[in-house]
């Protein structure tokens, strides 16, 4: 698009993308190191909070170093504390509980607390507002801004506006370009400008290749009777087979409401597999049922989740910033939990920054985060826990967490393991295989009640776009994909999407590639898991996508 108008600039010492607990901790550390730093943070949802998803069971390790003294303040969102831990193996038709006894202790909830992670940004958020920081949701950056040598040195948001043939519309508005001494990159799991610079800078030299799942929830409010507050439960085995990762949670909140969610590893072999789907089967088994009967669903959502852990940690520090949080891949998989570990690395991030710029630096590499994470908090649990995803991939669900629990415990009470740091293999890409290896798998129609489908989910989520701007799913090579994605694999993007973005629809007797764009809940699942790699996610206008209310 020629002509068009140049960007507002806007300068401050540092710019930091992503307003979850990685990007609001960083926010609020480098105020309180330095009240007269300039920051501020961008965030592409509609509000702070409107596109956090997660469980969540939250350990307060972060918080606790961040903002000493929290416990004590009226309104924060750390209402319900962990009261009664539950591990459950599902069978078909049974479950059995796992004695505590023979968890490592680093599994144990008691002191954590039960939270809508989109609630504890919002009280971050505030938190940051109160130092002076600046909060801009509705901004999507969509591209990284660099110097003559090729430093970052900020980023730029979107354009406004933008019609479905490329061409400004009525409404349009350029974006702005927002330069800092550093940019912090806190976008999440997958993130689009990630993705960039850790291509542009090579920061994955070296390291394990990255491993995902994805986790899909849903907020109940259930009978008084059903309501057991503090109660986290978590499982695994049924409805997945035993070479099919993945586990499922309960989590009761405050006011009968109960968090119920299901994480299914993306490196599954066979493309029938309908993540949605096996999500709504395992409601239905008895052990779980009991507790959403007579209640009713108030809310649904979706995201990647980052699974590769230690070993698939890139590089953090680049010309002119640092990733931080998901953007790293900081989630700790056995424990699903990664804000703690987000929270740390933004106040570690900020620190050094803060540092750099006391001594009249700008816009060179903070190799001290790189060089510091390891031996922190962070890499301390990420370390203890590096081998259980690869054992849980290589030996299938029984053996892999057996032999799983044996390497925490040995790396908890001893700090080494039998099978030192084990490696991934494949991106979750390549372990697809061909459709013709595997039997069409035949799911129960949903019944309205415990079960349900996409759309009428997907509806729950507040997700809205403007439909007549430019797809922001980019499908590189359509022939490609008709070839491929369909005639090899059977269209898995019809099944791996939590939100009904994609269908196959014969028009003039051809298979045409359906993109339902308005739909997207921002999981980028497809980015993860089109098997040729053939799906690029990027942002589309700001503050679109999901609304997560409680998230």
């Amino acid at each position: 698009m020629a002509g068009k108008p140049e960007r507002e600039i806007m300068e401050f010492d540092v710019v930091i993308v992503g307003a979850g607990p990685a990007g609001l901790s960083a926010a609020i550390r480098l105020k309180q190191v330095n009240p007269d730093l300039t920051v501020v943070v961008l965030e592409k949802g509609a509000e702070v909070g409107a596109h956090i998803l997660s469980g969540a069971v939250v350990d307060p390790v972060g918080i606790d170093k961040l903002l000493p003294g929290w416990r004590e303040e009226e309104g924060h969102p750390f209402k319900t504390e962990v009261t009664d831990d539950h591990f459950l193996l599902l069978g078909p038709a049974g479950s059995v509980r796992l004695p505590n006894i023979m968890m490592p202790p680093l599994m144990n909830n008691h002191g954590n607390y039960i939270v809508s992670l989109g609630n504890v940004c919002r009280w971050l958020a505030t938190k940051a507002e109160e130092l002076g920081v600046e909060i801009y949701p509705g901004f999507a950056a969509t591209e990284v801004l660099y110097d003559e040598n090729v430093a970052v040195r900020g980023v730029a948001t979107g354009d406004m506006g933008i019609g479905r043939d490329g061409e400004p519309g009525g409404s349009y508005a350029r974006g702005m370009e927002l330069l800092g001494k550093y940019t912090l990159i806190g976008e999440g799991v997958r993130g689009s400008l990630a993705k960039q610079l850790i291509r542009q800078f090579k920061l994955d030299d070296g390291r394990d290749v990255p491993k995902f799942g994805i986790g899909i929830k849903e907020l109940w409010q259930v009978r008084p009777e059903n309501h057991k507050p503090g109660l986290v439960q978590h499982s695994f085995g049924w409805p997945l087979d035993g070479r099919t990762g993945g586990g499922s949670f309960l989590y009761h909140l405050e006011d009968n409401q109960v968090a119920v969610g299901f994480v299914m590893h993306l490196n599954y072999k066979n493309p029938w597999l309908y993540p949605f789907e096996e999500f709504q089967r395992f409601k239905t088994h008895p052990a779980i049922r009991g507790t959403f009967e007579g209640g009713k669903r108030i809310s649904y959502g979706a995201r990647a989740i980052t699974e590769g852990g230690y070993q698939s940690v890139p590089k953090l520090s680049f010309p002119g910033g640092a990733l931080i949080g998901c953007s790293a891949g900081f989630v700790n998989v056995p424990r699903i939990k990664g804000s703690h570990n987000a929270v740390l690395s933004g106040m570690l991030a900020a620190d050094n920054i803060a540092a750099a710029i006391a001594a009249g630096r700008a816009n060179d590499e903070p190799v001290e985060i790189e060089n510091a994470w390891r031996a922190t908090d962070i890499g301390k649990d990420l370390r203890r826990v590096r081998n259980v995803k690869p054992l849980w991939s290589k030996l299938g669900t029984g053996l892999g967490i057996a032999l799983g629990g044996l390497d925490m415990w040995t790396n908890q009470l001893f700090g080494f393991s039998f099978f030192g740091t084990m490696k991934h293999g494949m991106i979750d890409a390549q372990s697809l295989e061909p459709a013709s290896k595997h039997k069409k798998i035949d799911y129960p129609k949903a019944d309205g009640v415990l079960t349900f489908d996409r759309l009428s989910s997907v509806f729950l989520s507040n997700t809205n776009h403007e439909e007549n701007q430019p797809v922001h799913l980019k499908v590189e090579d359509m022939a490609l994909q008709k070839s491929s994605e369909l005639g090899v694999y059977a269209g898995p993007s019809t099944r791996y999407c939590p939100a009904g973005v994609y269908e196959w629809v014969e028009k003039d007797g051809n298979q045409v590639f359906v993109i339902n764009a308005q739909n997207c809940v921002h999981c980028k699942t497809c980015d993860i898991k089109d098997p040729n790699q053939n799906i690029n996610w990027v942002p589309p206008q700001g503050g679109e996508g999901p609304v997560y209310p409680n998230m």
